[in-house]
């Protein structure tokens, strides 16, 4: 009988982690959870949510993202993947059947490790398929997990505003969903190899990259493994079959140390990962404590809330500002920073407005608009970081920048919101955040302005030309 190809091997694990995917972020009661924990059912006070509660789950992702990201590429993704699912199912069973401000901590303890895990969940299937299958199995696992959010937050949306469900009849959905995904993740295939420990042979010393040329395997020296070469590695698959000695945690600390050293000596690598190590720690932020404003604005007990529908909107016009930016034709190396400075200053002005304007429907729109502007940047960074790095490097540089973006977020939380810090009230923190979103605006702006100057300086004056060659 006849082997199948490559080209259709990768439909099974594809399939079962889409299904994944989708179960894991179908969780109708999201969009709810503030008014779920300031409610009856619970019964906290805002200063415990928003002070007490709520920073645990930044604490907690940065306390486990290396360590998890060094041990998802050890255990070879399946185990983390499994560890995430058992993580969202203890997570709600928590929502549901535990009181107390202790045990909610320890909820957002759980929720913390569930969002640090999702890393296994993105680069799982790049260890069991095909590298021809790589940019078509990575658009159904993205697509898998919008859709799945996207449809969470419409239904609860309904089963709050047409149905009368109950808060807690929501998280029983969200229960039922995320034990489906973590039945689900059981049956994913045991990969065989990951990007770092389980590789191709280290059998070079010290800090050495490794390339694949025509099956053969030669050294390269960390050094001369420039970021703005692409890496012929990433074009090797990783489900090969040959046995391979596997190398110990401080060699693979030394490469990656190699690889960071390599990677953020690229200007143009380093502008893009400031930017979105800076821009994340605010979106986080706002992300985070965004219920709890429209809560002041509009209390649940008082009227009727779209929580779920303004989700639900932000995400589908926020994939369809990724559709359109593949269209258009911008020199983002000329005018990236420029760019980036005058986004991130519309976001600022939709911070701000939905921070000042009273109104719960300008902040739903403010809210929606920050979060498309978001998406649209985010991408563009992504590609631009992606575009000439191996895959191990877009990994690192991605745990890097997530890492840094959430010390500052850690950093904020501590001395904005936690109980122990200022503790500030939700419209002054908001008001903190739009001017933080308006401080990147103004480096990126002067940056860039200086860039573009001496880029077109360049090219006015004839002598540079030859320089430039050589430098």
């Amino acid at each position: 009988m006849e082997e199948p190809g490559p080209g259709r091997r990768w439909l099974l694990p594809t399939a079962l982690l889409c299904a994944y995917g989708f179960f894991a972020s179908l969780r109708p009661s999201e969009p709810f959870l503030t008014p779920y924990l300031l409610g009856p059912d619970k019964n906290l006070t805002e200063r415990e949510v928003f002070s007490e509660i709520y920073p645990v789950w930044t604490y907690s992702y940065l306390a486990l993202l290396f360590p998890v990201f060094l041990a998802t590429d050890y255990l070879r993704y399946k185990p983390v993947v499994l560890l995430q699912g058992l993580s969202l199912v203890a997570t709600w069973f928590m929502l549901l059947y535990v009181q107390g401000l202790l045990a909610s901590q320890f909820l957002e303890f759980f929720y913390g490790l569930a969002t640090a895990t999702e890393v296994a969940y993105y680069s799982y299937i790049y260890s069991v398929v095909d590298v021809r299958a790589y940019q078509r199995v990575t658009s159904y696992c993205r697509s898998a997990t919008l859709v799945g959010f996207t449809t969470g937050s419409v239904l609860g949306q309904i089963l709050v505003s047409g149905a009368g469900w109950s808060l807690f009849s929501l998280n029983v959905v969200s229960l039922t969903c995320v034990s489906v995904a973590f039945a689900v993740a059981w049956f994913l295939p045991m990969p065989q190899k990951s990007l770092f420990f389980h590789h191709v042979p280290f059998t070079c010393q010290g800090t050495r990259g490794i390339r694949a040329q025509n099956g053969i395997v030669i050294g390269t020296s960390a050094s001369n493994h420039l970021p703005e070469w692409e890496d012929v590695e990433s074009k090797t698959p990783l489900n090969t079959e040959e046995p391979e000695p596997q190398p110990g945690l401080l060699l693979v600390l030394k490469v990656l140390w190699g690889d960071f050293l390599a990677c953020y000596s690229s200007h143009p690598l380093l502008c893009w990962s400031v930017w979105w190590a800076l821009s994340t720690c605010g979106y986080f932020q706002v992300l985070n404590y965004a219920q709890g404003l429209w809560e002041k604005v509009m209390p649940s007990r008082q009227a009727a809330i779209y929580n779920g529908s303004v989700e639900a909107v932000s995400t589908f016009l926020g994939a369809a500002a990724v559709c359109a930016v593949g269209y258009i034709k911008v020199s983002w190396s000329t005018w990236g920073e420029v760019a980036l400075s005058l986004f991130s200053l519309l976001i600022a002005a939709a911070v701000y407005i939905m921070d000042t304007a009273g109104n719960i429907w300008v902040c739903y729109a403010s809210y929606v608009v920050f979060r498309i502007i978001y998406t649209l940047l985010i991408t563009v960074a992504t590609f631009e970081i992606a575009a000439n790095l191996s895959m191990e490097r877009y990994a690192l540089v991605f745990g890097v920048n997530t890492f840094i973006a959430l010390a500052l977020q850690t950093l904020l939380t501590l001395i904005v919101v936690d109980a122990s810090g200022l503790g500030l009230e939700i419209t002054t923190q908001f008001l903190i955040y739009a001017s933080y979103f308006a401080l990147i605006a103004v480096v990126f702006l002067t940056n860039g302005t200086i860039n573009v100057i001496k880029k077109y300086r360049k090219q006015d004056d004839p002598e540079s030309g030859p320089q430039g060659t050589t430098s």
